[in-house]
């Protein structure tokens, strides 16, 4: 009952990350609004949670677009009549390349959807908070917005820039009963490893599952844990936090 009557946005929700801590937040009691640009996997998403007994609707939405993050704002508000809080997970791996080889045309599309797309989200939920008094934010950022990492230029710079825009808001907004906070995974396993082939090449994963001191990768049910703590009562005196869930990666 952590979350009863509680009204959620998770973008990036048909799958992964975002699917659990929409499964989650459904289990203890939150409405939902389930965002994502897969149509059909989103749709299984919301199904589910139906079948469980929970209040999800889905809308199709691309986080970089600004009238589809407005409409998918909107939609909250006509179904539900607030929101209370949001997780913004939508996010792109991007190619894998050295920052001079990078191609401008898959750094826009990174840029544009890991970081520009958190603060599209961010603009329009906050304005709706606001009406409230009230709201919490979780940002997925990653450890990559902690640490360097080669081949990943883009992928790194949006985390980074996503981890300084949480800190930001949520000095502008601690006064308006408003917490906005980060979460960074190390790697978890979700179908954006699977698609860089991490997960699939035995020898690609244990090389990165060498990379965390307790010598596994992460569930994606770890981090949705975490961000109901950062999304509940029991965190309310945190704001402008990076919570890392990365399995010691960071402190080596």
């Amino acid at each position: 009952m952590m979350l009863h009557n509680k009204v959620a946005v998770i973008t990036g929700a048909a799958s992964g990350i975002g699917r659990e801590v929409a499964i989650l937040f459904s289990n203890k009691n939150a409405f939902l609004v389930l965002c994502d640009v897969d149509k059909g996997q989103l749709i299984k998403t919301t199904e589910t949670i139906k079948k469980q007994g929970g209040r999800a609707i889905p809308v199709v939405a691309d986080v970089s677009n600004e009238k589809d993050v407005k409409k998918l704002i909107e939609e909250t508000i006509q179904e539900y009549g607030q929101l209370d809080i949001a997780c913004n997970n939508a996010g792109v791996g991007g190619e894998l390349a050295t920052t001079a080889d990078y191609s401008i045309e898959e750094w826009d599309r990174v840029i544009n959807i890991n970081l520009r797309g958190q603060w599209l989200c961010m603009k329009y939920e906050i304005q709706a908070m606001l009406e409230n008094g009230e709201g919490s934010i979780i940002n997925i950022a990653s450890i990559l917005g902690t640490v360097g990492f080669a081949n990943a230029p883009a992928y790194t710079a949006a985390k980074h820039g996503l981890i300084g825009l949480t800190k930001t808001a949520a000095l502008e907004y601690a006064t308006k009963g408003i917490r906005i906070n980060a979460i960074a995974p190390a790697f978890i396993e979700t179908p954006m490893l699977e698609k860089a082939g991490i997960t699939t090449d035995e020898e690609m994963k244990a090389s990165v599952v060498n990379l965390h001191p307790m010598g596994r990768l992460g569930r994606p049910e770890e981090v949705a844990d975490a961000v109901l703590w950062l999304a509940s009562n029991e965190s309310t005196f945190v704001t402008g936090h990076t919570l890392l869930v990365d399995g010691g990666y960071t402190v080596q």
